[in-house]
């Protein structure tokens, strides 16, 4: 369905565009139909013919374009910004659902290991890249005001007071 919306809002814009282009297309080719021509000759004008029928009809093309351009660009638009709403509501709702598995995982690990935590734990059980787990743990670290302590491997252990 959200495709189908994307093509949607896609064409219209598209097709707003369109319309509002030969629109101004048919305003310039208008004022540029009455403007007077010089002959060259002694800088005589000429301004007698005017084809009253093709300016009608520029008038009407200038019209219509209007008249179904704005309200497709409208449309389009509409659709375009409630799809972006859309994808930013389920980008932040995805987010705030792995920071609660997440912070869930880190209590239960707590609990299980009497408030000693290593990284590679972290990151096995919640299944994060190294980096993001570390991230995680020294920000809970400086929260809870963990203590370190590092093994004779290099190894960091966070220590948190439960």
């Amino acid at each position: 369905m959200k495709t189908a919306e994307k093509l949607a809002a896609g064409w219209l814009l598209t097709l707003g565009f369109m319309f509002l282009t030969l629109s101004v297309s048919a305003t310039s080719e208008k004022k540029s139909m009455l403007k007077p021509i010089s002959t060259g000759y002694q800088e005589a004008v000429a301004t007698d013919f005017v084809n009253h029928n093709h300016l009608y009809f520029l008038d009407n093309k200038a019209r219509n374009g209007i008249i179904f351009g704005i309200p497709t660009m409208v449309v389009g638009g509409w659709l375009s910004l409630g799809l972006y709403r859309q994808g930013k509501n389920e980008k932040k709702a995805l987010q705030q659902e792995l920071s609660d598995r997440l912070q869930s995982n880190f209590y239960q690990m707590l609990q299980e290991n009497h408030g000693r935590v290593t990284v590679l734990g972290l990151a096995m059980n919640c299944q994060l890249p190294a980096a993001q787990a570390q991230e995680y743990l020294d920000m809970k670290a400086k929260e809870f005001n963990a203590d370190f302590q590092v093994t004779e491997k290099g190894a960091v252990s966070y220590h948190f007071d439960i």
